[in-house]
């Protein structure tokens, strides 16, 4: 069974082919990072217009790669959420509009699905159960995952993610957009004993996040240099940034993986792409002897091939899913424990 997947939340349009027995076939993404960069941060109107502008184009290249013909494709996976309203809507109109004139069926995914069943397509992928970090510029959970749609929400963010935690201590920072690779950079040159940052519900006995009052920290460090901070004064208070944040995931997912009794924690979303985290879980798995598996670096941000696989692992198990109504919706909102069983 071949499908195709289209991701279109926020601000990367993405396409995939995944094939159940050959495995990914093709994928294809436009990132549209140097049209915000002016803005400091996404656009939603001009994101949904660049989506409509990508798309097609996309579906020829990944077809082309793939090396099969459009009525190959047997079935259309698309994000119905959640995200941007006018993103989703694009994706949702071009998956729905390419199912009916290939008469082919669709199947709205979770996007947040699709980031947590990444892992699963490297080339050595972890087997069910498993704790999942799924951290991300919209998103800080941590999950339990027995299966396909079967997820057990452990903890979440109380206010802001990690990765707009990250790109806006960033901005602070007075650093480009997207921040959260920009103020990692930076932190690896400072010193990091000279701010210490506090680690927010660090000691809070669950398994919940906030990151709000740590950027409020580096605000308040910020305004206490002159407005022509130096790079060395930045790269300080980016350590301590970097340091206070991920410590604080760190230790909550050691915490998840001793109360769990799991050997196997997953990380999931743009912030798992981030060098600083990926060396304190490594070290802490050596120590406690677990096992910590990532995507790949590609699969890391939004991408069409996560969709696809997310598409085609649910319709694997029921093909009866996909339907042929194409009067499609979308989700802006839309927990992740919502989600049933495949």
């Amino acid at each position: 069974m071949i499908v195709l997947g289209v991701e279109s939340s926020c601000d990367e349009t993405g396409l995939a082919l995944y094939d159940t027995e050959r495995g990914l076939l093709a994928h294809a993404l436009h990132s549209q990072i140097a049209m915000h960069q002016e803005y400091g941060g996404v656009v939603p109107e001009l994101a949904s217009r660049d989506h409509i502008r990508r798309t097609l184009p996309l579906l020829h290249q990944v077809i082309s790669e793939a090396q099969i013909q459009k009525q190959d494709i047997d079935a259309i996976a698309y994000t119905q959420g959640p995200g941007l309203a006018g993103a989703l809507l694009v994706g949702a109109s071009f998956a729905c509009g390419l199912g009916m004139a290939l008469d082919k069926p669709i199947l709205g995914v979770h996007h947040l699905e699709g980031h947590l069943l990444s892992p699963l397509l490297a080339s050595q992928p972890p087997e069910f159960p498993f704790i999942a970090l799924l951290v991300s510029g919209g998103h800080t959970q941590l999950m339990r995952v027995d299966g396909v749609g079967q997820y057990q929400l452990l903890g979440e963010t109380l206010d802001d993610a990690a990765g707009e935690a990250f790109d806006k201590s960033a901005k602070l920072l007075g650093l480009s957009y997207p921040g959260g690779p920009a103020i990692s950079k930076l932190a690896e040159s400072g010193d990091p004993a000279i701010h210490q940052f506090p680690r927010p519900m660090l000691h809070s006995k669950d398994f919940n996040f906030s990151f709000s009052g740590l950027k409020t920290a580096v605000l308040t460090a910020v305004k206490k240099y002159p407005p022509d901070m130096s790079e060395s004064d930045k790269a300080n208070v980016a350590r301590g940034f970097v340091d206070a944040i991920v410590d604080v995931l760190v230790a909550k997912c050691v915490t998840a993986m001793k109360q769990s009794g799991l050997k196997r924690l997953v990380i999931a979303g743009g912030v798992g792409a981030n060098r600083q985290l990926r060396l304190a879980l490594n070290a802490a798995a050596a120590k406690k002897r677990f096992q910590v598996f990532y995507p790949e670096l590609e699969f890391c941000t939004d991408n069409g091939a996560m969709i696809a696989f997310a598409g085609a692992m649910r319709l694997k198990k029921n093909p009866t899913l996909a339907t042929r109504d194409f009067a499609f919706n979308v989700r802006p909102r839309w927990p992740l424990h919502e989600l049933t069983a495949a």
